[in-house]
């Protein structure tokens, strides 16, 4: 029988079937080979077994209870659906084979920090996650926008889990829905239209009451990210940002954390939010910053990265943040805009910072990069004692 010891993790491959004709054999083979490796955990990956019967199952119960973190994975739909009309799925952990996609040739709608949304067919966007080791992080995904949708919000519960290469992937139905980025790009002249849609739909979301227990703190995502920033900025410019940071009066509202028009679809009249893995609670300048930092600081040096990201020119990227921003404060008053804008500022260069430090702080642009949010941040930061707004 085929096993690999990895990370202090022995997995082991039956195959075929395990039955009563030799579920005794295969046990004591298990065994001899956990003998060599007192200290490992144990998996079984069941990617080439094919059937197990009650003989089978008091096996597995028997390794349990000698290596009580066994896992299984790679179960095919057949054996696990065995497994869960036994309640074996509800002692431990079962992990289903994922079939394979490949997104080759399919158009990019949207990229964030752990993933990138592909359009698959008319009916199916996948959201394929960067980390290699993401199960965790889909499932947390899923579960927010479950809670999203329960209170109201519009979005696509992800009904399946893939693989995409190495890689995993969530699987939504958007049956022959267009994000707000295609929309414009495909009707400028309707810009005004699209941008109230999307403007009212992110007043929906901060207006939505959440039980802080469901989601994380916007509030302290911001915070670790300022403080990153400790010995690269001037002690006083530093000190003051934190406690901006700090001050934001709470709010228990709904937060997207990556609101731009990759993440709202438009499906048969309904407007709906995709991309929920940055869901929070906190302040709507949370939001309003990542806004800023999508539409204004990505391309501030190189209009093209704001062009590449968001697949639309760089003079309507300007429009919809001055349009978004008009509507949301429901406002023609510049120096209320104005104030906003810069609020929103303070936290988009804060995390704009942070995230060149830690991805491109060598290259000749990733310099510039980091100058410029420094530059921004002694300008912008001495001018504001809340960024409440």
């Amino acid at each position: 029988m085929r096993s690999y010891l990895e990370n202090n993790i022995l997995t082991v491959f039956p195959q075929g079937r395990i039955d009563s004709s030799n579920a005794s054999s295969l046990e004591d083979e298990i065994e001899n080979i956990r003998k060599d490796h007192p200290s490992a955990q144990l998996r079984l990956d069941l990617e080439d077994l094919t059937y197990i019967s009650s003989a089978g199952l008091r096996v597995i119960l028997r390794l349990r209870k000698s290596a009580p973190a066994l896992s299984l994975i790679n179960v095919s739909p057949e054996v696990y659906d065995i497994f869960e009309m036994t309640g074996f799925t509800e002692m431990m952990d079962i992990r289903k084979a994922f079939r394979q996609m490949s997104v080759e040739g399919c158009e990019i709608l949207g990229e964030g920090s752990n993933g990138v949304v592909y359009r698959y067919n008319d009916e199916l966007v996948v959201k394929v996650y960067r980390d290699p080791d993401a199960l965790d992080d889909i499932e947390a995904e899923r579960t927010l926008a479950r809670k999203a949708l329960i209170l109201g919000i519009p979005t696509a519960i992800p009904f399946d889990v893939v693989k995409v290469g190495e890689s995993y992937a969530s699987v939504f139905e958007l049956l022959n829905a267009k994000s707000f980025t295609k929309l414009i790009r495909e009707n400028p002249d309707d810009i005004e239209h699209y941008v109230k849609l999307y403007t009212d739909l992110l007043k929906t979301i901060h207006s939505t009451e959440v039980d802080p227990k469901d989601m994380p703190d916007g509030k302290a995502v911001a915070l670790n990210r300022a403080k990153y920033l400790r010995d690269y900025l001037d002690p006083a410019v530093y000190d003051k940002l934190i406690a901006l940071t700090e001050g934001l009066p709470e709010r228990h509202t709904m937060i997207h954390g990556d609101y731009h028009t990759n993440n709202v679809e438009m499906q048969n009249g309904e407007v709906l939010l995709i991309d929920m893995d940055t869901l929070s609670y906190g302040h709507p300048i949370l939001d309003l910053a990542n806004m800023y930092m999508c539409y204004v600081g990505f391309g501030e040096l190189d209009h093209g990265i704001s062009e590449r990201f968001l697949n639309l020119p760089y003079d309507l990227v300007s429009r919809i943040w001055g349009l978004a921003t008009r509507l949301y404060l429901e406002t023609d008053d510049e120096e209320s805009i104005k104030a906003m804008t810069e609020k929103a500022a303070i936290l988009a260069y804060s995390r704009l910072m942070r995230r060149t430090l830690k991805r491109d702080s060598v290259s000749e642009f990733g310099l510039k990069q980091i100058e410029l949010c420094k530059r921004r941040l002694e300008d912008l930061v001495p001018k504001y004692d809340s960024l409440d707004f």
